[in-house]
């Protein structure tokens, strides 16, 4: 019997890190999916509206229609959850230039700029 427990212990120890590491990196793909979706509703929102949303303005005009916008036939996401990546921290938007330029970044597993492997910033490409 404790033979057959040291067993599945040894199985237990060689898998978890595994499924760990593997728990991470779908995570990762799931938010680079999220952030090209919002991009994708950031660009809804510019061919609706003639322009993008400012920084002072953020995501949220995505759910919810501002009150000086014409053309606004959102929402462009389907809930404020949406906005949250799979860390549950909020996604980042970012003015680049005055040429509509944008980036929508994820800070990633630990929540800090910069990092690496699955711990890096995530950046959905315009």
């Amino acid at each position: 019997m404790l033979v057959v427990i040291a067993i599945i212990g040894l199985i237990a120890a060689v898998l978890t890190p595994n499924l760990m590491g593997q728990l991470g990196r779908a995570r990762v793909k799931s938010a680079q999916l999220q952030l090209e979706s919002v991009a994708a509703a950031v660009e809804m929102f510019h061919s609706d509206t003639g322009r993008y949303p400012t920084a002072g303005e953020g995501l949220k005009v995505l759910i919810t229609e501002p009150a000086d916008v014409e053309g606004w036939t959102g929402p462009y996401l389907k809930s404020a959850a949406n906005l949250k990546d799979p860390w549950t921290n909020d996604i980042l938007y970012r003015v680049v230039d005055d040429d509509g330029d944008f980036k929508v970044v994820s800070l990633g597993s630990d929540r800090k700029v910069g990092g690496s492997g699955t711990k890096r910033d995530l950046v959905a490409p315009k």
